[in-house]
């Protein structure tokens, strides 16, 4: 049997397979961003991964950043959320939900009271857009817009603080959801990215400057969120060297063994490598791979770019256990059947990616 269709453990979880369908927005939650009840079929319909990690799911207001993504730091949201677990679960699929803070990616218009967003630091990144509803149509209209993120106010001693709280929430709400586990979102230049990376943080105080104190913050989210669930229930995001959202790091190797070799002490579950996926993207050397199973005893899931045979060789190699395929999810909901048995796919339709109903959403076809 080729290895990325047998079964991993995953701690407490036997998987079914090694295919991972990584968050990836959508932007259908309803209004109070509380989860859209279509997207319990969405996720049941992908519950032959192995493992299904959700959209990005902001852990307060403060930490949104695009028009109708869904929230886990309500009642009425928790609740909706466990609605869909329920779901999934019937289906007999494992799902995390990803917890997110975007920081500075954000607009006044999606903060309460029209507040600045938040940053580790005052920094704009000129040309970096969000995606709003300036005429407040609602998430089916579709009707939304990109515009230029506004400008951040940096976090104080006390609002990290309040951060970190704002993550032990969203833990707390997740577990009550019945999620099988979270990953927190420290890639892609979103919060936890913009306190790492040397050109996004230039903070002077204990937050800021050196490595180890770029990481403290990643490292106290973490700590926060593990004390709620357990280690075994507790997996990060990292993007070494995807620069996105305008965080890029001056010695990413460096920065990132660090970080790594910090989460390994944690001992949580897995860290999941955001690559870069965009034509003519840096590409992460095999020897910083190869380093990151030697600094990281837990579960190395890589995403970004991957089709059958590199997710198939990454996985014999021995640097990663488990792969994420992203769009290819989007329009092939059966996904791991397709690639198992060398069937065609379906092309997915980016018209109708953020925003709607479920045009796009949960009408593409399976094979059979």
């Amino acid at each position: 049997m080729k290895a990325l269709y047998k079964e991993y453990k995953l701690g407490h979880n036997i998987l079914k397979n090694r295919i991972v369908m990584p968050p990836m927005t959508r932007s259908r939650a309803l209004n109070g961003d509380v989860a859209n009840p279509i997207s319990a079929e969405y996720y049941a319909q992908r519950a032959s991964a192995g493992l299904i990690i959700t959209e990005g799911t902001q852990v307060s207001q403060q930490g949104k950043g695009y028009a109708w993504t869904p929230g886990i730091y309500s009642e009425e949201q928790t609740e909706a959320w466990k609605t869909i677990t329920d779901e999934v679960h019937r289906a007999d699929g494992i799902l995390f939900a990803q917890l997110w803070h975007v920081g500075r990616v954000s607009h006044t218009s999606l903060q309460e009271n029209e507040k600045a967003p938040v940053s580790s630091s005052e920094l704009v990144a000129d040309g970096v857009q969000v995606y709003i509803d300036p005429e407040n149509k609602g998430q089916e209209s579709g009707a939304g817009q990109m515009v230029q993120h506004s400008k951040p106010t940096a976090l104080s001693k006390q609002g990290i603080k309040d951060v970190v709280g704002q993550f032990r929430n969203a833990a707390r709400n997740a577990i009550k959801a019945g999620f099988d586990g979270v990953e927190i979102h420290a890639a892609n230049g979103y919060l936890i990215n913009q306190f790492i990376d040397s050109q996004a943080n230039n903070r002077t105080d204990e937050y800021g400057g050196s490595i180890e104190n770029r990481i403290r913050f990643l490292i106290e989210v973490t700590e926060a969120v593990v004390k709620i669930t357990g280690k075994d229930k507790v997996g990060v995001r990292l993007a070494p060297l995807t620069t996105l959202q305008g965080a890029v790091d001056d010695t990413p190797e460096k920065t990132y063994m660090e970080a790594i070799k910090a989460l390994e002490k944690l001992g949580i579950l897995f860290i999941h490598i955001a690559e870069a996926d965009w034509d003519d993207a840096p590409l992460m050397p095999i020897s910083f791979k190869k380093n990151i199973r030697k600094a990281f005893s837990g579960t190395t899931i890589y995403s970004g770019k991957y089709d059958k045979e590199k997710a198939e060789n990454a996985i014999n190699e021995g640097w990663a256990d488990m792969i994420g395929f992203g769009r290819a999810f989007i329009a092939n909901p059966d996904l791991p059947y397709r690639l198992k048995h060398n069937l065609p796919l379906t092309t997915p339709n980016r018209e109708t990616f953020f925003g709607g109903g479920a045009k796009g959403l949960t009408d593409y076809p399976f094979y059979n």
